[in-house]
């Protein structure tokens, strides 16, 4: 995303060694040198301070010089690693004082509802106002030049009750660009539902849940991960 205090940064979510949540900012991700441009699985260390302005608990003030990639999680451990991690419930996970969690929800559905006007000209004025920049150190290239027209949007069930989400995982803009750039949109918007709405759910899809700082009671949807549950057996 590009934010208002940092330019165009990313918020990244990660599990420490101790199977703690870390929530990582402000990681300049398109623009870092292409040795510290880390993956989904990747192991990464880095420097790091208390963030003045977040009082998250899992909140971390990355900085982004000092990311070093030292290693990548192996296949075979992945679902493993994360299982740990998975929840059915965001009320017990805020009432605990979480702000991150991996959700495994009910989806029961998956819809694409094309943006208002103001909504589509306010985010194209924030990709603008970047490109206009005079910076020696941020190469242009490194956003889109246009906004994004639709929303993805999924409702599901948790122990909670429903709930209705936009998907926040900017590779999922990124899929519908470059699906559009192949196929043309209208098939571009027909693969996206069936890969999103139906394909991913039947396969394991969980969501990488996160809260704003300013509103820690809102849960969004900032990614997407496909994973099969383990057998409990597996675990022991």
């Amino acid at each position: 995303m590009i934010g208002k205090s940092h330019g165009e940064t990313v918020c990244c979510a990660g599990i420490d060694l101790y199977g703690n949540w870390l929530r990582l900012y402000p990681v300049s991700f398109r623009v870092l040198d292409d040795g510290k441009k880390f993956k989904r699985w990747d192991r990464i260390k880095f420097n790091w301070r208390t963030p003045t302005t977040d009082d998250r608990i899992e909140s971390r003030h990355v900085d982004s010089q000092t990311l070093e990639i030292v290693g990548r999680l192996p296949d075979r451990e992945k679902e493993s690693f994360l299982a740990q991690k998975i929840v059915t419930s965001l009320d017990k996970e805020r009432e605990e004082g979480r702000s991150l969690a991996l959700l495994k929800p009910e989806i029961k559905a998956f819809n694409i509802n094309k943006k208002s006007n103001d909504k589509l000209a306010e985010q194209q004025k924030r990709i603008d106002a970047f490109h206009a920049q005079s910076d020696f150190f941020v190469p242009k290239p490194a956003v889109p030049s246009r906004a994004c027209p639709y929303e993805f949007v999924y409702r599901y069930i948790t122990d909670d009750g429903e709930r209705e989400g936009t998907c926040q995982d900017w590779e999922t803009e990124a899929t519908f660009f470059n699906w559009s750039r192949t196929y043309g949109e209208a098939k571009a918007l027909s693969k996206m539902q069936q890969q999103f709405g139906r394909n991913l759910p039947q396969k394991g899809l969980m969501f990488a849940m996160g809260t704003h700082s300013r509103w820690p009671d809102t849960w969004l949807i900032n990614g997407l991960i496909q994973i099969k549950e383990p057998d409990q057996s597996t675990l022991i």
